[in-house]
């Protein structure tokens, strides 16, 4: 695993924290992200920079995360090469295609699996492993991809994004039928230019969408996005929370806000506060948002109120979790933020993910908590 990066982890201040540092406030933040920054963006988060095929350990009772790597550095060792003006490279390392208009077969991979598998792992590990320029290789989650869309316009992204050996595609899970017309067509567009394409998801393709959606012309769509990947299943526990104590209970208010001040670069707000400055900040901002953070500080969490909010905090959950800011909180522990309504509906697989990956930055945070005097 990585340590964060200067601009993103606890280390981002070169000095000592002092009990009476005032913490920053993550409502008081309105950043704006220019569209290059979007692009320029696109690479393994922090959390996964120092990533590769051969730190992934596979679990010994799990035979299909050896066989994903093993797929995948064949994968990888069949991209690279393609010129920046055009031709085409096979994926599987077979020569060069004399450029059909549809290439025959899936272009690209579908890690497909549980949560904290280590699909994210082995997705950068690709990204890492294929011999291209950073500039010629993308990787972003499937809502970052939808905001350079809304950012640089259809046709921009895929001018920006042909010219590239490989698109890597996180948390691959389509929201609503807009979503699904607009990611189908512009994959479908970027696999006729030649780029490969790699994904990972808690679902399988051609089952994307289902139980969210179920007009016929959507279902079309998703089953057509489902012929661009090879599946690979990937089974296996949630390597966040194997082995580890419990996820910490909430603290005090006392406690997180005394953390918040001893903490350099911590923020500090209100739960509610923060659900409401969400809803004014695009979440394509979240990272931004997130800029320089030692830790975030929470008061008074408690289940959110309807699922536009939820997916906001999914959203910001899966930013905090990429530049490994921990989390100290008080009020209702991370497991009681999705109502059961939530976690037997559509976008279940995010509340879960989100869950999961809240409830590891709070065990990181916990180190951040002076333990309560005798």
């Amino acid at each position: 695993m990585s340590s964060p990066s200067p601009a993103s982890g606890p280390a981002a201040s070169g000095s000592a924290p002092t009990a009476d540092t005032a913490p920053l406030s993550l409502c008081a933040r309105e950043p704006r992200v220019p569209a290059e920054r979007l692009v320029a963006e696109m690479v393994p988060p922090p959390r996964f920079d120092a990533v590769r095929f051969g730190t992934y350990v596979p679990d010994p009772a799990q035979p299909s995360q050896r066989e994903a790597v093993q797929v995948l550095e064949g994968f990888a060792a069949g991209l690279g090469g393609r010129p920046a003006g055009g031709g085409r490279r096979g994926l599987f390392g077979f020569g060069r295609s004399r450029a059909p208009k549809t290439p025959a077969g899936p272009r690209g991979v579908y890690l497909d699996g549980g949560y904290g598998v280590g699909k994210t792992h082995l997705l950068a590990s690709l990204w890492h492993a294929t011999e291209a320029e950073p500039s010629r290789k993308a990787f972003g989650t499937f809502v970052e991809l939808t905001n350079l869309v809304g950012a640089l316009g259809f046709q921009q992204t895929v001018r920006t994004l042909s010219g590239h050996e490989l698109l890597c595609i996180d948390e691959f899970e389509l929201d609503d039928p807009g979503d699904t017309v607009l990611v189908s067509t512009l994959l479908s567009r970027l696999v006729e230019a030649g780029v490969a394409l790699a994904a990972t998801s808690n679902t399988l393709p051609g089952k994307l969408g289902e139980g969210r959606f179920a007009a016929a012309d959507f279902l079309r769509e998703i089953q057509g996005l489902s012929a661009h990947f090879r599946t690979l299943r990937i089974d296996g526990e949630d390597y966040r929370h194997r082995g580890l104590p419990e996820a910490p209970a909430p603290f005090t208010e006392e406690q997180v806000t005394a953390a918040a001040q001893a903490t350099a670069g911590a923020s500090l707000d209100s739960f509610g506060a923060l659900l409401d400055h969400l809803a004014r900040v695009h979440p394509s901002r979240y990272g931004a948002l997130t800029d320089g953070l030692g830790a975030v500080c929470l008061t008074g969490v408690r289940p959110v109120p309807d699922q536009s909010t939820a997916l906001r905090l999914v959203v910001l959950a899966d930013r905090l979790y990429d530049r490994e800011v921990p989390v100290v909180a008080s009020g209702a522990p991370f497991d009681q933020l999705f109502g059961e309504d939530m976690l037997k509906g559509g976008y279940r697989k995010k509340y879960f993910r989100a869950i999961s990956r809240l409830t590891a930055l709070a065990r990181d945070g916990a180190r951040l908590v002076e333990p309560p005097r005798d």
